[in-house]
């Protein structure tokens, strides 16, 4: 079974005496109910799941309706109760605050498990009504052994057609595999989870801001070359703005510079990276065989993989990904914990880059260790089959 370690964390943590809400979230379509269904298949506890998500935003009422259907399942014995897609109901936290508080003062044995797609939202509201009543845990894009293991699928494979386990299946049909990431996935968590959920007053921007995040995935731009690119872009702000909601939505987003200083580190260009390379694979016309047959295009699409695992991995961690760059220098991502910071170059045969910006670094900051990653270093498998935190280790 694939995921295993969160199924057998859920598990453990329903055991324990003390309650806490378990709240999972991540990006659409990464596995958070199938792991929950896997989860009440095992219980042999009552339990009670419902979903917020339907095409009209379901209300408070419903939400103390599932709740009380969860306590009459249960009696008096221990149950669960799973809400899925809680961020579409309006002001859930507090309500989620004032029942589980109820539960408490009653000596209720109900565990509850809220999963959302928005991490954005959800953090907004978990930071706001209940602190010190959840455990957060978040689910990123699936890893590259994970897609090996459930599909058998190769490293070119998984470069190309990304970490979407629900798209594996159509991938002998390029264009219905490219419809289903575009509308089913990218569309769905636009439409549904960032413009239902968030005010944005230039939605069309918000898409072009997307293509471009894909077209650019990799590199470094401006956000002043950004407004040269897109049509009524309003101004930088806005831009940031929509390229956070972005990321939250564990879509696309932008890696800071690595400097000593957060002011200078705020005022930096951004390093545009997909969460996931389908996105970046979906948005071309290439087929698999001509991305690998373009070098300059395959090498990018190398290079977003690398930086996909590195965010992916960190997702809920200390851990930062950021990138370092100083004139003609560059070191593609820049790990960095507490004080501890490791570099990695990868080097896809996009180009003939040298390790020379990786001496410069060394020198410069003194990092753990510096990684090359690819053609003369770690092979790209490699990599992407060692989990990260291990090459922060002293």
């Amino acid at each position: 079974m694939i995921r295993q370690y969160l199924l057998d964390f859920l598990i453990d943590r329903l055991e324990e005496p003390r309650r806490f809400i378990q709240v999972l979230a991540g990006p659409r379509q990464v596995g958070k109910t199938t792991l929950i269904q896997q989860l009440l298949e095992k219980l042999d506890i009552p339990f009670h799941y419902a979903s917020a998500d339907a095409p009209a935003l379901q209300g408070q009422e419903w939400l103390r309706q599932q709740w009380e259907e969860a306590h009459l399942k249960a009696g008096k014995k221990k149950g669960v109760l799973v809400l899925d897609e809680i961020q579409k109901i309006h002001q859930w936290s507090e309500l989620v605050k004032k029942l589980w508080d109820q539960d408490t003062h009653t000596k209720s044995s109900l565990h509850v498990i809220l999963l959302g797609s928005s991490p954005l939202l959800i953090q907004s509201g978990l930071t706001e009504s209940l602190a010190g009543r959840f455990e957060l845990i978040p689910i990123s894009h699936w890893s590259f052994s994970e897609i090996k293991k459930a599909f058998d699928w190769d490293l070119k494979q998984f470069i190309y057609y990304g970490a979407y386990p629900g798209a594996a299946s159509l991938i002998k049909n390029p264009e219905r595999w490219r419809h289903y990431i575009l509308e089913s996935l990218v569309e769905t968590s636009i439409s549904r989870d960032i413009l239902l959920m968030t005010r944005v007053d230039k939605p069309g921007l918000l898409r072009r801001l997307f293509q471009l995040s894909c077209d650019y995935s990799g590199q470094i731009l401006s956000y002043q070359k950004m407004l040269g690119q897109l049509t009524d872009a309003g101004n930088t702000v806005t831009l940031a703005h929509y390229l956070q909601l972005l990321q939250s939505a564990g879509m696309v987003g932008g890696l800071a510079k690595y400097t000593h200083g957060k002011i200078h580190q705020r005022a930096s260009s951004p390093k545009l990276q997909v969460f996931n390379t389908a996105l970046l694979s979906a948005s071309t016309e290439l087929t698999i065989e001509e991305a690998i047959s373009n070098r300059e295009h395959w090498g990018r699409l190398v290079e977003s993989a690398v930086g996909a695992h590195l965010l992916n991995q960190t997702f809920g961690t200390t851990i930062e990904v950021q990138y370092w760059r100083e004139g003609n220098h560059e070191v593609d991502f820049v790990l960095k914990k507490g004080k501890t910071i490791v570099g990695i170059e990868v080097k896809s045969g996009r180009s003939h880059s040298t390790t020379r910006a990786l001496e410069i670094f060394r020198t410069r900051f003194k990092p753990l260790r510096n990684l090359l990653v690819g053609e003369g270093g770690i092979p790209i498998e490699q990599f992407l089959l060692t989990p990260v935190r291990k090459w922060l280790e002293k």
